[in-house]
C-alpha cells in the first residue's frame, strides 16, 4: 500500500466516521432495543497468509452455536428482518471503518477471505492479497450479483461451499489480479463512487448475500 493511500484511507474514514457517528449511534441503539445482543458480528478474516485480523460488522443473523463457511441459501432463514435492511444499504460495514483505520484493510482491495479458504488455496491467496483487503473493490462491483445467485440457490453447507470454491473463488480472484495490476488512487475513488451509486439503486431482496 502506498503512503498516499493509506492517507486517503485514514482522511477519509475519519471523514465518514464523524459524519456517521450520531445516526449510527442512534441505529445501534435501535438494533440493541429490536435484536437485543450481540449488535456486533466478529469475524476472522486474512489481511494475508498467515496474517488474520478480526473484522467488524453489525449482527445480521440470528447466533448459532457453531457458524462456518460463506452465507448461502442454507442460511437465509437466520437473517433477521432488520438483518436484509442493512444488508441491502450496506450498513452492517459502517464499523468495518475501525478495520480501516487500524489499518486491517483499505476502502479499496479484494474481499478479506475467510482463513479456511486461505489455506486451502495458498498460492492463489498470495496473489490476491498483494493488495490490501477491502471494503469494496473491482470484483465486488462486477460480481457481486453473479455470486448473490449462485450461492442463493445452495440449500446445504457443502453445496454452498462447493460452489464458492469451483464458480466464485476464480473468477473473483481474476478480477482481483486486474486491480493488483491497475491500482492508483483515481481507480480507487472511481471504484468507491461506482460503490455508493450501486447501492443506493439496489433492489430488496428476500434472501442474504454472501459474508
Amino acid at each position: 500500500m502506498t503512503p498516499a493511500k493509506r492517507l486517503f484511507d485514514i482522511v477519509a474514514a475519519l471523514f465518514l466516521a464523524a459524519i456517521l457517528a450520531v445516526p449510527f449511534l442512534a441505529l445501534l441503539i435501535y438494533l440493541l432495543l429490536r435484536e437485543g445482543r450481540p449488535v456486533f458480528y466478529v469475524s476472522e478474516r486474512m489481511r494475508a497468509p498467515g496474517r488474520p485480523f478480526h473484522l467488524w460488522k453489525l449482527r445480521t443473523m440470528r447466533v448459532v452455536n457453531k457458524d462456518s463457511g460463506v452465507s448461502g441459501g442454507d442460511k437465509a432463514d437466520r437473517v433477521t428482518p432488520m438483518g436484509r435492511w442493512l444488508r441491502k444499504y450496506r450498513a452492517d460495514e459502517i464499523p468495518q471503518l475501525w478495520n480501516v483505520l487500524k489499518g486491517d484493510m483499505s476502502f479499496v482491495g479484494p474481499r478479506p477471505p475467510l482463513r479456511m479458504y486461505v489455506e486451502r488455496f495458498p498460492e492463489l491467496y498470495e496473489k490476491v492479497l498483494q493488495s490490501r483487503p477491502g471494503v469494496t473493490g473491482l470484483a465486488t462491483l462486477h460480481f457481486y450479483a453473479r455470486e448473490e445467485k449462485l450461492l442463493r440457490a445452495c440449500s446445504t453447507p457443502e453445496q454452498t461451499d462447493d460452489v464458492y470454491v469451483r464458480r466464485c473463488i476464480p473468477r473473483k480472484a481474476q478480477l482481483d489480479a486486474i486491480y493488483t495490476r491497475r491500482r492508483n488512487l483515481c481507480m480507487d475513488i472511481v471504484l468507491m463512487l461506482a460503490t455508493v451509486q450501486g447501492v443506493s439503486r439496489r433492489k430488496p431482496r428476500s434472501k442474504q448475500r454472501v459474508a
